[in-house]
């Protein structure tokens, strides 16, 4: 397979968009070809993947680069001048810059780091070998001393340099080792990188949680992180950090069933599909969840397994009394380990979940009072007793007939006289 030697500006739309040659034209403006595209826009370019975000690494020190900008009259948001990097605002759209650097201290979370003007220097302390091609963009050329444009066509996933090394500077690399494996791998793993992973996996237990779960999320939003997750099991990495992770199998039958639903990639279901309910809480607090995914985590717990072999009136009954947000997500993870009529069963009834309206039940305290009952509690208790009888008809029974079984409930503080 021949490598290209050059990004075709003319036919990549992100190289020549006037937001991204405006920085371009700031930046060289202070260094003259100081400046070159890097990472993900070059690496997926070099894939045939989209490209979402434009990151760009230059010669200029971090303070040179907010004056750059700011000579331009653009917007610089210092996001990290100690580690070099500055962020660029063109009409809302965000580019990454960061200064040519070495990792001067690692503590595994933190680095310190001192800034060069060398680009192959600079090469030496990124992540992945895919990750460290250079573009230039005046002609497209690329810069590749890592030889990562081989791992970008083939697919492979490998750490720059001593995978050992790359992990100890940041113990977050192997969390990203598998979610780029998750994203772009196309075989096995590269087995040095792996084994690194496995050796050093106790580093991330220092780790923030909210660190762990950005991860942990782009991974599980990949299309199909089948591989990734069992590779992380293998490695015990997914031990690690969610021991709550006991079935990963169930998750990639989930995934697979999600292909042939036609269902978007839910991260969230993902990770419940993967884990037991009843550490819900913990699993919660272990990553740090928001709101709003704490709160979806409980509603599946309290939706309990759902039985292939219920009908629709068992889903009705159960949802009167109380409306079960997580059925539907209880119902898709179900699906997951059930084949062909039970699948189908409980499909419909998730549908049925998702369509379903309260029915209202038809008798009110007025209109016992009106045969005579009076109010309070015992008319509480008459009222609550024939809505059970009501739901135990499948809600088919009117008020009039209600009314008519009265006198199996009870007197429920009749006034006497009428019946």
């Amino acid at each position: 397979m021949s490598h290209p030697t050059h990004l075709d500006p003319k036919t990549t739309d992100w190289m020549t968009a006037n937001a991204t040659v405006a920085v371009v034209k700031a930046l060289n403006a202070a260094k003259p070809d100081g400046v070159r595209f890097v990472g993900g826009c070059v690496r997926n370019t070099i894939m045939g993947r989209p490209v979402d975000d434009v990151d760009l690494a230059t010669q200029l020190e971090p303070q040179a680069v907010m004056e750059a900008l700011k000579a331009a009259d653009i917007q610089a948001v210092p996001t990290g001048l100690a580690h070099g990097t500055v962020t660029a605002v063109v009409g809302g759209k965000p580019f990454e810059i960061t200064s040519l650097r070495k990792d001067v201290k690692t503590d595994g979370r933190h680095a310190e780091v001192s800034f060069t003007t060398d680009w192959a220097e600079d090469s030496e302390r990124r992540d992945f070998r895919f990750n460290a091609i250079y573009a230039d963009p005046k002609d497209g050329a690329l810069f590749d001393p890592q030889d990562g444009i081989k791992d970008a066509l083939e697919g492979h996933v490998a750490f720059v340099g001593d995978p050992d090394t790359r992990i100890r500077e940041d113990y977050l690399r192997i969390l990203r080792f598998f979610r780029f494996f998750a994203w772009y791998g196309e075989s096995r793993p590269d087995r040095d990188s792996v084994k690194a992973c496995a050796r050093l996996k106790d580093g991330m237990t220092d780790l923030s949680a909210e660190r762990v779960w950005k991860e942990l999320k782009k991974l599980l939003s990949a299309p199909d992180p089948s591989k990734a997750l069992r590779w992380m099991r293998t490695a015990e990495v997914l031990q690690v950090i969610l021991p709550e992770s006991i079935h990963v199998d169930r998750a990639c039958a989930f995934i697979t069933l999600e292909k042939e639903m036609g269902w978007a990639p839910d991260p969230l279901l993902r990770l419940m599909a993967m884990v037991d309910a009843r550490r819900w809480s913990k699993i919660a607090n272990r990553l740090k969840l928001s709101n709003v995914e704490k709160n979806r985590l409980k509603a599946w717990y309290d939706a309990g397994e759902v039985d292939p072999h219920e009908d629709y009136m068992d889903v009705s009954r159960r949802f009167y009394r109380k409306v079960v947000a997580g059925f539907v997500d209880a119902a898709k993870i179900a699906m997951a380990t059930l084949f062909d009529r039970e699948r189908r069963n409980v499909q419909d009834l998730m549908e049925f979940a998702e369509e379903w309206e309260r029915p209202v039940f038809p008798v009110r305290a007025k209109d016992l009072m009106e045969e005579g009952y009076q109010e309070g509690p015992e008319l509480g208790d008459l009222l609550w007793d024939m809505e059970d009888e009501w739901i135990a008809s499948g809600f088919a029974l009117s008020k009039s007939e209600l009314i008519a079984k009265i006198g199996n409930f009870g007197t429920g503080g009749k006034s006497g006289g009428q019946g």
